[in-house]
């Protein structure tokens, strides 16, 4: 469960941090509302499992809301952050390395970058090196002392049929040959849907993946939304890049502008937006009859991969990771 305060400009000092803890306070309510908890652990995991208790990991992408203070970790710990994505779109106030789809200007990770990582460590907390450019995720491996996660991303061999999503999302994958250094150093990958016309497309990537790195280090890629990105009611229309709003939706905490292949004159819950990249997770594909992940499943097991293989894919890596990283910790 995940959300990001850089979507809108930040203007002032304090205003990351206040959006951040807003956004925690927003998901604290939606979460008791709920009835569901969160994971801290591994074996907060495993209970949830046990108990067929649906629980969440919290994640923010980005460090924007630290403002060089790197003692707001603690407080963002305290309050159940345990995943980090290190950087999002924009560069925060106190840089924290350079971003893969701009210009380079820090010489990729910065010294409080490194800071970041290593109270993220100390702490208990995932760290999660997506839109980060090749130079900033090798200095952030040689700083690590746990495996990272790259939880949204996939081999630029892999483009797809459609070409105005393809020249959006190049710069945003990653090759062959940095692939196999994550892996090398322990980390996981995660595979975007956003390039895969089908399920069977999708499970071609996750397959392309592990040929490259190996079966024990690729991932489902999050930054999967389950429903339509939140509207404000004080909104007047539509923004550039915003989905349609369709029907059932509601606020996830995952309130982005990533990259879609939507139009703009389909209105909404228009068939027309039904199956399009990006849209609502269980409507990624035209046709789709299943939740997104059990049709992943299905396609995967088409594609070859093993019950074993689909389990390792499917959570067991990301659960490694993420028991390496807050392991003796509460």
């Amino acid at each position: 469960m995940t959300f990001a305060v850089d979507y809108q400009q930040l203007r002032n000092p304090g205003e990351a941090y206040g959006r951040f803890t807003s956004g925690l306070t927003a998901m604290d309510n939606m979460l008791e509302s709920s009835n569901i908890k969160r994971s801290m652990n591994l074996a907060d995991l495993r209970s949830a499992h046990k108990n067929h208790q649906p629980a969440i990991i919290q994640s923010v992408e980005s460090a924007h809301f630290l403002e060089g203070h790197l003692d707001r970790l603690k407080v963002a710990y305290n309050r159940g952050l345990r995943h980090l994505g290190l950087l999002h779109y924009h560069d925060a106030s106190v840089p924290l390395g350079d971003v893969f789809t701009n210009p380079a200007q820090w010489g990729g990770l910065t010294a409080f970058g490194a800071d970041v990582i290593k109270e993220c460590n100390r702490l208990g907390i995932l760290v999660d090196l997506s839109h980060a450019n090749n130079e900033t995720v090798n200095a952030a491996l040689k700083v690590a002392a746990h495996p990272v996660l790259i939880s949204h991303t996939g081999l630029d061999t892999q483009l797809g049929q459609n070409e105005r999503m393809a020249t959006m999302m190049r710069p945003r994958l990653i090759s062959k040959e940095q692939a196999k250094i994550v892996a090398n150093a322990g980390g996981v990958i995660g595979i975007w849907k956003h390039l895969a016309d089908t399920p069977l497309a999708y499970a071609q990537n996750v397959r392309a993946m592990v040929d490259v790195v190996g079966i024990d280090h690729v991932c489902i890629g999050t930054d999967t939304k389950l429903t339509p990105a939140y509207r404000s009611p004080a909104d007047s229309g539509p923004k550039p890049g915003a989905p349609a709003p369709q029907p059932g939706g509601g606020n996830t905490g995952n309130q982005d502008s990533r990259p879609r292949d939507n139009n703009s004159q389909n209105g909404p819950g228009s068939d027309k937006n039904r199956g399009r990249i990006g849209g609502g997770t269980n409507e990624t594909w035209e046709g789709q009859k299943a939740g997104f992940y059990y049709t992943v499943v299905d396609a995967m097991l088409k594609t070859g991969f093993t019950e074993d293989e689909i389990g390792k894919i499917g959570g067991g890596n990301f659960c490694r990771i993420f028991d390496a990283a807050t392991a003796g910790h509460e």
